[in-house]
């Protein structure tokens, strides 16, 4: 596509942002990853060694930072304090990468996001240098104060984490577009290509996934699956749609000039 992803003054040729967990192994990751054609890689410093412990497999070997935007995210992070801590390590295991992915989640249940932790983690990482894309709850208000705090990102839910349960609440949605003004980006509920395209249809400027292509019953094919989606619905945004007329047929091959008639 010719329009790019621009995130903190860096342009991106995808607008498809990949998780790196649930796969089974650092090869199909990376597989996948190729396939989705991703150029921006989440990985949850909690979960996956990325350098913080030596001995064991570093997904960075899998998922070399030269290759990919590596995008530490805070996941089973449940305070702000933890948050901040999470993302200072990653600083430092990235060399000073700035770029980072908040999330602070409200319980173990639903994993829906603390909002008042996250508003609180998100002002004190902004100061501190991060450029923060911030997980959120799809509520226009709280999506624009953290953009007034500086973030680079709002990325609302579409539903809950890893339900696959698509985009429930498309109204909210419209809503924070009409207010926010860095890129919004969809997170957490997406379950097939549809629910990506629609995503994009809507006029979000990117979808973030994971669990949609991991747990796939073929993770390779349904990346591909998903990068043609966002694209789809990019473009169709980009298009115009025709409007809607309820009652109003209009033939595709008007009747007027026909012969005999």
């Amino acid at each position: 596509m010719n329009d790019r992803l621009t995130i903190a003054d860096k342009q991106y040729g995808s607008r498809l942002l990949v998780g790196t967990g649930k796969y089974q192994d650092f090869a199909q990751t990376r597989a996948a990853l190729d396939t989705s054609g991703a150029e921006i890689v989440t990985v949850a410093i909690r979960r996956v060694n990325i350098g913080q412990h030596p001995d064991e497999p570093n997904l960075l070997d899998a998922l070399p930072p030269d290759r990919f935007t590596i995008l530490p995210n805070t996941a089973g992070c449940f305070t702000a304090d933890e948050a901040v801590r999470t993302l200072m390590l990653a600083r430092e295991l990235l060399d000073g990468a700035a770029l980072v992915k908040l999330e602070v989640l409200g319980d173990m249940r639903s994993l829906y996001p603390n909002m008042p932790e996250t508003l609180k983690a998100a002002e004190i990482l902004v100061k501190d240098g991060f450029e923060v894309m911030v997980y959120c709850a799809d509520d226009p208000i709280q999506a624009r104060m953290l953009e007034d705090l500086g973030c680079v990102a709002i990325m609302p839910l579409a539903s809950l984490i890893g339900s696959g349960m698509g985009i429930l609440n498309p109204w909210n949605l419209g809503l924070i577009l009409g207010r926010i003004e860095v890129p919004v980006i969809v997170d957490a509920g997406v379950g097939t290509a549809s629910d990506a395209a629609i995503a994009m249809e809507l006029g979000c400027d990117g979808v973030l996934m994971n669990t949609a292509i991991a747990h796939a019953q073929n993770p390779i094919r349904m990346a591909g699956a998903m990068k043609m989606a966002v694209e789809a619905g990019r473009e169709a945004f980009l298009a115009g749609r025709m409007a809607k007329k309820a009652y109003a047929a209009d033939p595709s091959s008007p009747r007027a000039g026909l012969i005999g008639s």
